[in-house]
This record gives structure tokens, sequence and C-alpha cells, in this order.
């Protein structure tokens, strides 16, 4: 897979296809660009909902959503991780289960 072009690159070629004279089609500005025709119509719809001219998701909250799921997951882990601890430390201070006995013999003897 090919490597994403950058943003600004995108923004020119999506603002080209809008200004574009009539009788120049979309096909003609993607393959000047060196895009397959598709891409260009996804960053032109991708720009207008970005733009508020289309419902759907911006790039900003795509962003945003992206970056609260990974702090979920790392709080999630770091969640898990202090359950465990609690369960075993809780585990280390049962009765019977100290290593050494209360009354200093040894418990093998009578």
């Amino acid at each position: 897979m090919p490597a994403p072009c950058p943003q600004e690159f995108r923004d020119d070629v999506v603002r080209v296809a809008r200004n574009r004279e009539d009788g120049v089609t979309i096909a003609q500005i993607a393959k000047d660009f060196g895009v397959h025709e598709m891409t260009l119509h996804k960053w032109i719809r991708q720009a207008d909902i970005d733009d508020g001219n289309r419902p759907g998701k911006s790039r900003e909250e795509s962003s945003e959503l992206r970056d609260a799921r990974k702090r979920i997951r790392l709080l999630e882990q770091e969640d898990e991780v202090l359950r465990r601890a609690a369960a075993y430390l809780s585990q280390a201070n049962l009765p019977g289960k100290s290593s050494s006995p209360a009354s200093g013999r040894c418990p093998h003897r009578s």
C-alpha cells in the first residue's frame, strides 16, 4: 500500500478540483496529479464534511475519537494491572499463608 499523501497536497488537489473550469473532469484532474479518480472523490467528500457542507465525521472528530480510544485502552490495561496487583496482595495477606509461623517454632515439629 502506498504511503498516504500529505494533507497539504490533498488540500491543493481538492481546491483545484473545486475551482475547475467547465469541461474539465475530476478524472482529468486526478490523472494530472497522479491520484486515482476515486481517491480524489473521497478527498472532496471529506473536505465537504470538514467544511460543514455535508454530514459526517470530520477529520478532527476522527482524530479525537482515535486518541480517546487509545487512552481508553491504556486505562483499561492500567486498571487490569492494578486489579491483579490488589488480588495478589490480598492473597499474600490471608491467614495461613505466612511463611514464618507466629509461634517461632518449626511447623513440621510437634
